[in-house]
């Protein structure tokens, strides 16, 4: 029996050493000192010796089992050094190497033209409001002095909603909501999309973005001078401090006196060229001191305040500050176009 206790030995250290997976020696763990081991079903015959041989064979198969789960306790050791090892090869940082460059995504240009804008008027100490975007005919319309045969109300002109609503056409609706809930001083900003019954081509589109502004205070104590100054701050702002403003006689129905305003062209600071169309002046919007009708509209007593109001669109304002010559592909989803910004 001891002869075959060491040849299970020999073996065992044998099949050890040559195994080079944690799985083959789990395998030898099981098949060498296991409960079902062949040394284990050797050493249950030792019932059957005498008192002397059993305390031998015992002690012998004692030791062989330790020098067996000794050498499988080494070999898995360094079985997962060695894995360790090859880890750390595999899995080592490069602190020289060059990082890899994500795509990020980034705002809008739309919007990023929006947030300079925002953040210009609020250095002139401008409220930012926003409201609705399907509006009522009295606050689209009659608040804003537009009598009840003005082009604007056509079904050429306007989308018309089933209930009477429209899908606003000017943020000039806001300002009106917002002056029946608060008296002057004010002055405040409303930004937002708005919708006109429009073909789409280079220069026109059916859903645009618009900015209009609104200073009011007691009569007397706001001027075209005020709002001249404003107007040519926050173009400074936007397309640099070169920038000059120019304003021209024109009617819109909710001002009186009314203007439009040019800006000198940025990118050839008014020597003329292809975007101003060799004039040195780009139209941008309009402007006007508030019509007492629109004050009336909204509760107030005639004369009992003034104001200067001005709006453009901010597509518009955003293909001058980038050079952009068609106003659709804001709303195209070309990628190729909007990673440029």
């Amino acid at each position: 029996m001891k002869n075959q206790i060491n040849d299970i030995k020999n073996q065992a250290l044998e099949e050890i050493s040559k195994a080079d997976t944690l799985k083959k020696i789990e395998n030898l763990r099981v098949k060498y000192s296991g409960r079902k081991s062949e040394l284990t079903n050797v050493l249950r015959g030792i019932k059957d010796l005498s008192v002397a041989e059993k305390k031998e064979i015992g002690e012998f198969g004692n030791l062989t089992k330790q020098a067996i789960d000794g050498e499988l306790s080494k070999k898995e050791l360094q079985i997962k050094n060695e894995e360790l090892k090859n880890i750390d090869e595999k899995e080592k940082i490069d602190i020289t190497y060059p990082g890899e460059k994500f795509a990020k995504g980034h705002l809008h240009p739309l919007t990023q033209v929006r947030y300079d804008i925002e953040e210009i008027f609020k250095s002139m100490g401008f409220l930012v409001v926003e409201d609705r975007e399907v509006e009522d005919e009295f606050h689209n319309f009659d608040a804003m002095n537009m009598p009840k045969d003005h082009p604007a109300r056509d079904m050429q002109d306007t989308f018309w909603l089933k209930n009477g609503y429209v899908p606003r056409t000017h943020t000039s609706s806001v300002q009106a909501r917002f002056m029946e809930k608060n008296k002057p001083p004010l002055k405040i900003i409303s930004l937002g999309r708005v919708y006109r019954n429009e073909n789409s081509d280079a220069t026109h589109e059916s859903n645009f973005h618009q900015i209009e502004g609104l200073i009011a205070a007691k009569s007397g104590e706001v001027t075209v001078a005020n709002a001249k100054s404003i107007i040519s701050e926050f173009m400074k702002g936007l397309f640099g401090k070169e920038t000059k403003i120019r304003l021209r006689p024109s009617y819109f129905p909710f001002v009186e006196p009314g203007f439009e305003f040019d800006a000198s062209c940025p990118y050839c600071k008014g020597e003329g060229c292809r975007i101003c169309k060799q004039c040195g002046w780009i139209e941008l919007g309009g402007a006007g001191m508030v019509n007492q009708n629109v004050f009336k509209a909204v509760g107030f007593t005639e004369d009992e305040f003034e104001g200067f109001a001005f709006g453009f669109g901010i597509e518009r304002l955003a293909m001058i500050k980038y050079g952009i010559d068609d106003i659709r592909l804001f709303h195209a989803g070309d990628l190729r176009f909007l990673e440029q910004f």
